[in-house]
């Protein structure tokens, strides 16, 4: 059973940081993409950004690109987001998820993820 645990959230002004922690345990961490996604109160889930097993392809929602950088430790079979320049609307529930293959291209779909953390509350104020 794979277990997947963030943590990193807070609360923290606009313009500030946050760098999300997601540890992984229960099977081959190295061998599968993983991406975050986030779900803000009455919106669907929506994804920020994916990295693919070996690291070397990173994908971004919009949004998020030039602000947020994915990023994964296999020694550790931990996956990182750093958050920059913060917004209120990124305020959301975090969650990491592990995908059912290596490979990260094409990473929106939340179906193609069969493990799920618990989440982590980020909240941006204004």
């Amino acid at each position: 059973q794979v277990q997947l645990v963030e943590s990193g959230g807070g609360l923290v002004q606009a313009g500030g940081s946050l760098r999300l922690s997601c540890a992984a345990s229960g099977r081959t961490f190295s061998s599968y993409a993983m991406g975050w996604f986030r779900q803000a109160p009455g919106k669907e889930r929506e994804f920020v950004a994916a990295i693919s097993w070996p690291g070397r392809s990173t994908y971004y929602t919009v949004s998020v690109k030039g602000r947020f950088t994915i990023s994964r430790d296999n020694a550790k079979s931990t996956v990182y987001l750093q958050m920059n320049s913060l917004k209120p609307e990124d305020t959301a529930v975090y969650y990491c998820a592990q995908r059912f293959s290596g490979s990260a291209s094409q990473p929106t779909d939340p179906y193609d993820y069969n493990y799920w953390g618990q989440g982590t509350q980020v909240t941006v104020s204004s």
